[in-house]
């Protein structure tokens, strides 16, 4: 008789990762897991755990594998054609709400999933909410997580601000491409499964940033913000991008890790 007690000790994978694979192999919560662990498991369940941890001990990303990641307390639906949500791009939703007045206009470039936008609008009902990406394929994903969680987002294919053309925002947000070509992180765990056009600029990491940097003047009302995230060591870099831009009250705030994380300025 096999167990999910006894799928979890076999799976050669950490304890995290081998149970959220089993619940989603079995279509259980965490709290049946633990009250059944010694119940038998249906052989077809099994095999999918089994093919699951397989794929995970090759280096796949548990959201591709499930489907879904957690963000700002709500689960979206990914895939590989976006970028896994993570946990550090909550601050840049968090700096953005606390900038947008009430019914602000904002918009999010390079959307991926979906989930700053959407975010923002489900924290805040009022705001009047876009976003653009390049890839139709994010696009169909960010669209069916705005449907699955009741999110009014308009959304458009752009390179960043070529679809915006005459329109102003009071808030610009992006979470851009910006490792470094040949950084070895590309080559390593999650990102090795990530699209990659979405992680680097395939330059110096910074070509996306002086982009949006430059665009957003045209785009922002007066006294408008943009807030962009950036690798850890890019703060100083992009401080002086916004100030060289015209950019007033810049600054680069810290994750949770007590590392730059989001610059941005507010147009004068």
């Amino acid at each position: 008789m096999t167990t999910p007690r006894q799928l979890l000790a076999e799976s050669g994978l950490d304890a995290v990762d081998a149970r959220v694979l089993l619940q989603f192999a079995l279509q259980v919560n965490r709290a049946w897991l633990i009250g059944h662990g010694n119940d038998e498991v249906a052989p077809a369940a099994a095999a999918a755990f089994t093919a699951l941890a397989e794929r995970r001990r090759a280096g796949e990303p548990v959201a591709y594998l499930v489907g879904s990641r957690e963000f700002y307390g709500r689960d979206f639906a990914v895939n590989p054609a976006v970028l896994i949500p993570r946990p550090e791009t909550e601050l840049l939703v968090e700096l953005a709400l606390a900038r947008a007045a009430q019914g602000a206009r904002l918009v999010d470039l390079g959307t991926g999933s979906g989930c700053i936008p959407i975010t923002l609008k489900l924290e805040r009902a009022d705001l009047a909410v876009s976003a653009v990406d390049i890839s139709a394929e994010a696009l169909a994903v960010a669209r069916g997580n705005a449907t699955a969680l009741g999110a009014e987002v308009r959304m458009m294919a752009s390179d960043w601000f070529a679809a915006l053309a005459g329109e102003a925002f009071d808030v610009i947000v992006s979470n851009p491409p910006y490792i470094v070509a040949g950084d070895h992180h590309l080559a390593q765990g999650d990102l090795r499964f990530e699209p990659q056009g979405a992680l680097t600029d395939f330059a110096d990491g910074l070509a996306h940033i002086r982009v949006i940097v430059a665009g957003a003047q045209d785009h922002l009302a007066p006294g408008g913000w943009l807030l962009f995230e950036h690798g850890f060591d890019q703060g100083e870099a992009s401080r002086a991008l916004l100030t060289g831009a015209g950019y007033v009250e810049v600054q680069t705030w810290t994750d949770l890790a007590g590392l730059d994380r989001v610059s941005g300025g507010r147009l004068a």
